[in-house]
Formats: structure tokens, C-alpha cells, sequence
């Protein structure tokens, strides 16, 4: 190698990167959540109802969210889609219908190299999931939630839609 390549291949590795996407994720208070576990045995502990929220925005925003970009989200509260019905059984069904849509409140900061472009707090909700994500049913666990957080990140974090309401 000569001197002069050798010098371009240090000034190439002293050049900042841009930085990678950063994805946090926090809840507030989650044994107080509206419904984010099954009380009657059938369905997902709060554990992996958590951990499974948590993968979501992390495997979704890492799609989205630019290099220098980071985002924040403090989850206040889940109503996964559905309710459960207690039958009298050692586990219960949740059912799914147009009346029990999933919903989010969440608060969240979007900052692009540490300077803070979005923070709002908002209730995240969709009640046509049932006719909007029919074709989801192959997706397993979670699917209205992972639609429902897939549809905010790319309307607030990629097109910058404010919220409504």
C-alpha cells in the first residue's frame, strides 16, 4: 500500500458515519393497563404482551426511521383489539369485533441529531382495523396492533401527519 493510499484509508475511517436509527421504548405503569393480558388464562401474559409491543416498534420503526434519527415512545396505555369473554371455561376467547378496535396511548419524541423535530402525546386507535386489515389473518399474535403501529409511524413519522383530533 502507498503512503497516499494509506493516508485516504485513515481519513476515510476518522469521517463521522451517519448515526443509525435508535428506537426506545418504555411503559408507564402497565399492570394498570386497560387490557394487555388475558385475565382468564387463554391469552398472552402482560409479559409478552409488552415484549411483543416493544419488538413491533422496534422491527417497524427500523424500517422507517432515517439514519440520525431517533425515537422515543413511552406507552401509556394498550387496549389490544378484542375482548376477552369469560365462559366458564379454563380459558376464555377473545373476540374480535367492529366495537373493540386496538388502541394505543402513547407519548413520543422524534429527534433528527439530538434536536427534537416531533413530541406530542396522542391516543392511536383505528376503528375500521376489521374491513381495512381483513388480509392480515395469516400475520398470528398481534396482528390489528401491528397494523395499528405500522399505520402511525408511517403517518406521523414518515409523512408528518399531525394528529387528529
Amino acid at each position: 500500500m502507498t503512503a497516499r493510499a494509506a493516508v485516504v484509508l485513515a481519513a476515510g475511517l476518522i469521517l463521522p458515519l451517519p448515526a443509525a436509527a435508535q428506537i426506545s421504548v418504555a411503559f408507564v405503569a402497565p399492570e394498570r393497563f386497560t387490557d394487555a393480558e388475558n385475565r382468564f388464562g387463554s391469552g398472552p401474559t402482560l409479559r409478552v404482551t409488552l415484549a411483543e409491543i416493544r419488538r413491533l416498534f422496534t422491527e417497524l420503526g427500523d424500517r422507517v426511521l432515517r439514519p440520525g434519527e431517533s425515537l422515543a415512545v413511552t406507552v401509556l396505555d394498550i387496549d389490544l383489539a378484542g375482548d376477552e369473554r369469560a365462559a366458564g371455561l379454563p380459558t376464555s376467547p377473545r373476540i374480535v369485533s367492529d366495537i373493540s378496535p386496538p388502541r394505543l396511548r402513547l407519548r413520543y419524541v422524534l429527534k433528527e441529531r439530538g434536536r427534537t423535530v416531533l413530541a406530542a402525546e396522542e391516543v392511536v386507535t383505528d376503528i375500521t382495523f376489521l374491513s381495512r386489515h381483513a388480509r392480515s389473518f395469516a400475520g398470528g399474535s398481534f396482528t390489528y396492533e401491528r397494523e395499528l403501529i405500522r399505520d402511525w409511524l408511517q403517518a406521523r413519522i414518515v409523512r408528518r401527519e399531525p394528529a387528529r383530533g
